[in-house]
């Protein structure tokens, strides 16, 4: 998968991670507990390959993972992380935007990420932490950095799949979103 320009590149350091690691981690918190299939193989793949990167021991990876297999815009908008991050300035403008571009039910992509970013770039006039903050609290439901991109990412891939909870895709998070922040 090429990352474009609004991915970071990964830190310096190796992946130790695999997609056999990640399964291990879906099994332990119960967000699969059925024989993977061929398809739960390649999204574990995919998964250790974009988060692997950021993760100094298993438990961060798994708490990298925890926001594709839990999403409560109304928990999320109690934090004060979410509070901060919605008083910066344009906050709510490119979640506003984020949504009516998102109310188009197409995968989130990489390249459906990058023409977000040029999209909200143009029309709410921000860029850096004013762009990405609003766009990974309402998708991913934290404030970060680049590797919320990357869990982003994975999201509707997820959604698609059979796993034991029900995984809300980018469309549905950002529209509880918006309904919890009014």
């Amino acid at each position: 998968m090429p990352l474009n320009d609004y991915l970071a590149e990964h830190p310096p350091h190796p992946n130790p991670y695999s997609a056999t690691d990640i399964l291990t981690l879906l099994h332990e918190n119960h967000w699969l507990t059925t024989t993977p299939t061929p398809e739960h193989l390649a999204w574990a793949d995919r998964a250790a390959k974009l988060l692997g990167h950021y993760a100094e021991d298993r438990a961060t990876l798994a708490n990298l993972l925890r926001p594709v297999f839990h999403y409560d815009a109304s928990q999320i908008l109690q934090s004060p992380d979410s509070h901060a991050a919605l008083s910066r300035h344009a906050a709510r403008d490119v979640i506003r935007h984020l949504a009516l571009f998102l109310l188009e039910p197409a995968p989130f992509t990489s390249e459906r990420f990058k023409e977000v970013a040029t999209y909200l770039k143009e029309t709410c006039g921000v860029r850096s932490r004013d762009l990405f903050n609003p766009i990974r609290l309402s998708l991913a439901g934290r404030v970060g950095e680049g590797e919320l991109d990357r869990v982003i990412l994975l999201v509707d891939e997820a959604a698609a799949l059979p796993f034991a909870t029900q995984i809300k895709s980018v469309r549905t998070r950002i529209l509880e979103f918006c309904s919890a922040l009014d």
